[in-house]
């Protein structure tokens, strides 16, 4: 066969850009451009990321937290390599693989008040599942979640996203229904109904980084046991490690019925996502011979992906990265508190293990209120985009914005970030926010720039 992808990508790896704009989809090239992160990655381990250049960036992103346990795992990679050379069998369908039900044991050891695994593609597809199989289980055909929650934008998952910007336009949606994080009497009314099958929750909120108020989670574990509705924890991003338990329901001390798993799992290779949940959940959807594929995913259980959890598992495991999270984290979040007092326009620290968010709010200077005041006016949420493209031109450290229209960047390192990793964004950090904290610098640098860039559309 005369394929060479090597060779193809020889010749073709500087088109990415142009190609996507082509054949993909152009937003995503462009806003890239505009903002000057138009890189061409070609080598990555760790938290490192190396262009063309030969250049490293700092990665604090993690593909979204898929790389939990860095990029490029040699463990990870080896692992795949042996299935790929094993030649071993694989969506065979009417056949029950060894892989799967390894890599479930080991999942339900680490949530052992649980009893099912079922294997998907991604987080949304595991919600989906979740949402499907509590509507069947209990009967009911509505499900709550919070506000400002992100579970995914497939039509079930979408259902339940607290975010109008994602929603907007692909409605109608399932019948489900929000309310506000803490807010224990409206879930008590809304249970009351009778009609609820599910409270949906991230233990940590994705968008914004947020955490529930102490006990709330707990005290709606119980509403929903007292009126026959299930809880399920989407673990999608701050699960496998990431807050310094193996789940971030763990800090809560609670035990939800369904819980989500993906992105980290995959061991930053190959698209995994389980679901898992209680035995007579499970018992109920899949009752009898007749429905043994009542709900199924094709690619849900492939070998591939079934050993990239097992290995990156055993990654977890060996390098004790649940612990190090811990630690790094919080010497990371206690660093950034500690710089509250030295920059004022940072307002908040937030987090657990290496699910940090930090917050920037107007300030009390009259010398950095104008330019404040100018940013926030041409779009909200504008300094924090000027405070992360500043940390990539300046120190090639990646970050994002937490959301649409707020001012809070969030970090989701790998989970052995190194110390010397977190000294290099530290310092980037502290110079961007020096500039920052100048009548003329960052905040008003990035207001003239914008200001240009309107007047001239």
């Amino acid at each position: 066969m005369g394929f060479d992808l090597g060779e193809l990508l020889e010749h073709r790896m500087r088109d990415g850009y142009e190609l996507h704009a082509r054949y993909v989809n152009p937003q995503l090239p462009a806003m890239l451009r505009a903002i000057g992160f138009d890189r061409n990655y070609r080598k990555a381990y760790g938290a490192i990321l190396i262009d063309d250049s030969g250049l490293e960036y700092l990665d604090l992103l993690a593909g979204f937290g898929v790389a939990g346990v860095g990029r490029n795992h040699p463990v990870v990679r080896k692992t795949l390599e042996y299935v790929l050379n094993g030649e071993f069998p694989d969506l065979v369908q009417f056949d029950c693989p060894p892989l799967a039900g390894l890599l479930a044991e080991q999942l339900l050891k680490r949530a052992p008040h649980l009893g099912r695994v079922y294997f998907c593609n991604s987080g949304t597809e595991a919600v989906e599942a979740a949402l499907k199989f509590a509507r069947f289980a209990t009967k009911r055909p509505r499900v709550l979640y919070l506000e400002h929650a992100y579970h995914g934008l497939t039509a079930g998952s979408l259902s339940v996203n607290g975010n109008a910007e994602f929603r907007n336009g692909f409605g109608p949606l399932l019948a489900d229904t929000a309310i506000r994080m803490g807010d224990l009497d409206r879930l008590k009314r809304e249970l009351r109904r009778g009609d609820v099958a599910a409270l949906i929750v991230e233990p940590i909120q994705g968008k914004g980084v947020y955490l529930p108020p102490p006990g709330f989670l707990l005290e709606a574990q119980d509403l929903l046991r007292q009126y026959g509705a299930l809880f399920i924890c989407d673990e999608v991003q701050s699960g496998v490690g990431r807050t310094g338990r193996f789940f971030a329901y763990e800090h809560e001390g609670l035990e939800p019925d369904l819980v989500t798993v993906a992105k980290a799992l995959s061991g930053g290779f190959v698209p995994i996502g389980a679901t898992l949940g209680r035995n007579w959940i499970h018992e109920r959807v899949f009752s009898s011979l007749d429905r043994v594929l009542v709900h199924d995913s094709t690619f849900g259980a492939n070998n591939l992906a079934m050993a990239a959890g097992l290995a990156t598992l055993a990654v977890i495991d060996e390098e004790d990265l649940i612990s190090r999270a811990a630690s790094s984290g919080e010497f990371l979040i206690n660093e950034l508190r500690d710089r509250m007092h030295r920059w004022e326009l940072l307002s908040d620290v937030r987090g657990r293990g290496l699910m940090i968010g930090f917050e920037f709010a107007s300030p009390k200077s009259w010398q950095l209120k104008p330019g404040w005041w100018a940013s926030e006016t041409i779009r909200r949420g504008l300094f924090a985009q000027a405070v992360v493209l500043a940390l990539f031109h300046r120190h090639r450290v990646l970050t994002q914005v937490s959301g649409d229209r707020v001012n809070i960047i969030k970090l989701l390192p790998p989970l052995g970030i190194s110390d010397e990793q977190i000294k290099w964004f530290l310092d980037a950090f502290d110079e961007v926010m020096h500039d920052a904290h100048r009548s003329k610098g960052l905040i008003g640098q990035m207001a003239m720039t914008f200001a240009r860039g309107v007047a001239h559309r």
